[in-house]
This record gives structure tokens, C-alpha cells and sequence, in this order.
């Protein structure tokens, strides 16, 4: 992986959403290797947030500035004159989506166009990942694979909004950066990108599952509730998307025409778990934990959640490197370090490297 490392160096990328759980570990893997970032966000909303313990804010052209404000956006582009761009920007909760539909309606899908408009106008941008979700795809209520020609939908507010942001990312690609019209009347190729539920050292965001239990366990401070035990989620340790954006936006910032349009980054076939087995499994490794049932049938959720990542693996030459239980010792041991005042950056930058080390063959990394 030492090559896209080197294609890395230097580079000039726009990360949008840089101060969440996701962008934190994005924008601390391309300043290990020598990128040049711009991070357009809002101040992160909990205490602790990776992006503040990773002190990424003096290391990075940092923007605290909402997605909506078209006008910002623009300025910042003009200013800063990105060459890749990482669109992650997002409102991410599937519960809060229903307690406030409008807003996360602006933020996931004019957000998302705000993004795409100024890359219209200003130019100057080779390639483009726009982060989305697997919740994009219309619900089929069975335990099935999901491809990314499967009909798009959304049940609940975040689902249909990202699934909107698909529909705004998909038009701009068929009317202003079309492959069929690339290096004629434009210089940009886009992808949208879908992938599961990530865990990993750094998240505490309110009303994920993982974030929870780290909390009930490690703080003590409210009991582990699981709401939707029997939901089937495709867990996956936050690199490995990661990974897969960062391949994509190579391919499209070399021409690579073909990689325009959607792409699946799942897990492996094993990492496909209920929530009730994977708090269960997390527990047993923990040694410690207990976890109560409140169903809330008000709030719908997915049942089920496939990805079929056959594209990825084929075509672009991704493939998911940890099994579940690598993926739980690797966000256990980050947060027994950070609860125990170990060096969070060390730790951060050791998994990091750990998973892109090239001498590690892929689905052979010991731990």
C-alpha cells in the first residue's frame, strides 16, 4: 500500500466532516502521509471527540462552517483550491433524523449539493468520494445482499435523506460530470460511496451501539440499553471503508472513468452479526457488562443490512482485511488506552499503520 501513500504526499484534499468519528480517522491517516488538508465542519458535538485528542485542528486549514452556507463553501474552495475532495459532511443519526426531519433534510442533501455546485463553478477538482450510507437502498425486509443497482428508498428521515443525496450526486454526474464527457467539457470524476456500521476507537456519539457500551462499560454512567436487538448490521472497524474512499478518490483523480458511480464497502461474511450477539460477543471479550432491552417501535429501523461488495473486490481491488474479532480487539484496546490516559495519538497512529503496513497480507494480520 506504500504507493497510495506516495500518491497521497503533497496532494491538496478537501475533507468535508473532518471533526466526526469518521473524518477524524480520515484526515489523521492522509497527515500521516505528508497531504495537504482542508477541513470544512462544525465544532464537534461531544466530549471527548477524536478530532480534539488527535489535535488535528493545528496540523490541518481548518473551516468550523455549516455545510448549508453555500456562499462559505464557495469561498473556501476559491481559497484553498482543493484537487480531491471527501464529501462527509453529514447529519448521522437515525434517531435524531426523526426528532428533527428538516434539518437533517438541509444538511445531508443541500449539503450535498452545495458541495457538488461549487465544484461546478469553481473547477479544479479531479475527484470527488461523496460519503453516503448503506441506508440508502430500499428496505426488502428479508435477510438479502444489497447491490449498487438495488432501487434506493429510505424509511425513516436520515435513510431518505441520504438516499436524496444519492439522487442529487447522481444527477450532477449525468449533467455536468458526465465520464462520457470527461477531459471534453469537464475535468472531474464522482463516486458515491455506501458503507455499514464502523467501529473504532474515538466514537461517542450518542445512540450508536458501540459508543453506548464503551460508555456503560468504561464510564459507568448509564445502563446499556439495546433498543433493536435482533437487527442484523454489517460491522466493520473504521478503516476499512476509509481504505476503500481513499482508493476511490485515487482511481478518479487518474481518469480511471470506469470507477465513476456508486460503490459497497462492507465487512467479511463473518462480521455480519444481531446487535444482542455483538454486545453479547464484546462483553464475553471485556469480561464485565450486563445490557437491558427497551424495544421503541415509535422509531423504525432496518432489520436487515447486506452489502453485496462483489464490485469493490472485483473492480477496484478493495477487500475487507479484519475479521470481527480483530476489529473488537483493535477498538477495545484504543479505548482501555484512552480510559487508562495512555497516548492517544500513539495508538491512533499504531492501528493506522497496522492496517496499511504492507508486509501484512490481507486477512492474515495477527494481533
Amino acid at each position: 500500500m506504500n504507493n497510495i501513500q506516495n500518491f497521497f504526499k503533497n496532494k491538496k484534499v478537501l475533507i468535508t466532516g473532518h471533526t466526526g468519528f469518521k473524518g477524524s480517522w480520515l484526515t489523521k491517516t492522509l497527515l500521516n502521509w505528508g497531504t495537504e488538508i482542508t477541513g470544512i465542519a462544525l465544532k464537534p458535538d461531544t466530549k471527548p471527540n477524536l478530532f480534539s485528542l488527535l489535535d488535528i485542528k493545528s496540523n490541518i486549514k481548518n473551516y468550523f462552517v455549516d455545510i448549508r452556507d453555500f456562499k462559505k463553501i464557495k469561498k473556501i474552495f476559491i481559497k484553498e483550491k482543493p484537487e480531491i475532495v471527501f464529501h462527509l459532511a453529514a447529519q448521522p443519526l437515525v434517531r435524531d433524523s426523526y426528532d428533527d426531519p428538516l434539518y437533517t433534510f438541509e444538511t445531508n442533501i443541500i449539503g450535498t449539493a452545495n458541495v457538488l455546485q461549487v465544484i461546478k463553478e469553481i473547477g479544479g477538482v479531479k475527484s470527488a468520494v461523496m460519503i453516503t450510507t448503506d441506508k440508502v437502498y430500499e428496505e426488502k425486509e428479508k435477510s438479502c445482499w444489497y447491490k449498487e443497482s438495488d432501487k434506493l428508498g429510505g424509511y425513516d428521515p436520515y435513510s431518505s435523506s441520504k438516499a436524496g443525496a444519492e439522487m442529487v450526486i447522481n444527477s450532477y454526474i449525468k449533467s455536468f460530470f458526465n465520464p462520457k464527457d470527461y477531459n471534453k467539457s469537464h475535468q472531474t470524476l464522482i463516486a458515491p460511496a455506501r458503507s455499514g456500521n464502523v467501529i473504532g476507537g474515538g466514537d461517542w456519539q450518542k445512540d450508536r451501539i458501540f459508543p453506548d457500551l464503551i460508555k456503560a462499560i468504561f464510564e459507568k454512567k448509564e445502563k446499556l440499553i439495546i433498543r433493536n436487538p435482533d437487527s442484523i448490521r454489517p460491522w466493520q472497524h473504521v478503516l476499512e471503508p476509509l481504505y476503500g474512499y481513499i482508493l476511490l478518490a485515487k482511481k478518479l483523480y487518474e481518469g480511471k472513468k470506469e470507477f465513476s458511480g456508486p460503490w459497497n464497502f462492507g465487512p467479511k461474511e463473518e462480521n455480519y452479526l444481531t446487535v444482542r450477539k455483538l454486545v453479547e460477543k464484546t462483553l464475553k471479550m471485556l469480561k464485565r457488562g450486563s445490557y437491558v432491552i427497551k424495544r421503541d417501535p415509535t422509531k423504525h429501523e432496518a432489520k436487515f443490512l447486506r452489502l453485496d461488495i462483489n464490485k469493490a473486490k472485483n473492480i477496484l481491488g478493495w477487500r475487507p482485511i479484519f475479521n470481527l474479532d480483530q476489529t473488537l480487539k483493535l477498538t477495545l484496546d484504543w479505548y482501555r488506552n484512552f480510559y487508562n490516559k495512555g497516548d492517544v495519538i500513539g495508538i491512533t497512529n499504531q492501528q493506522i499503520e497496522l492496517f496499511f503496513k504492507k508486509k501484512y497480507k490481507v486477512g492474515k494480520i495477527r494481533l
